[in-house]
């Protein structure tokens, strides 16, 4: 199980990187009501500029600790936690602005693989 959960979290850390620092200004067919990029997603959801900037902040540190959690399990338990309570809020957002369940089809993927990360590593 190990060897899983090492997998699941580079693939989030890795799915984390392409999307906050690779692809921030490229439009994709999850982002609500047309949104070209990140700041017009945020906006579309009505979340001011500094939630952004804040939310990106966030993810980004705790992938790189479930990068660090490879070796050190309760870093990784932490970082799946908390990554997973913000995959929840991601698709509540989606909820809220009344986007289609496939929209939040990679939130709920990245919240299953969390969980996995957390409870593999010993998150209680």
């Amino acid at each position: 199980m190990h060897s899983l959960a090492t997998m699941s979290q580079l693939v989030i850390a890795a799915g984390i990187f392409n999307v906050w620092v690779l692809r921030p200004t490229m439009a994709t067919a999850y982002r609500p009501n047309g949104a070209a990029n990140l700041a017009e997603e945020f906006r579309a959801y009505g979340f001011p500029d500094w939630v952004r900037k804040l939310t990106g902040a966030a993810k980004l540190s705790l992938a790189a600790l479930l990068i660090v959690g490879i070796w050190y399990p309760s870093v990784a338990a932490f970082a799946g936690t908390a990554l997973g309570a913000l995959m929840l809020v991601a698709i509540a957002a989606h909820v809220k602005v009344g986007d289609s369940a496939v929209k939040s089809v990679p939130a709920l993927a990245l919240l299953t693989l969390c969980a996995f990360v957390a409870y593999a590593n010993g998150a209680s």
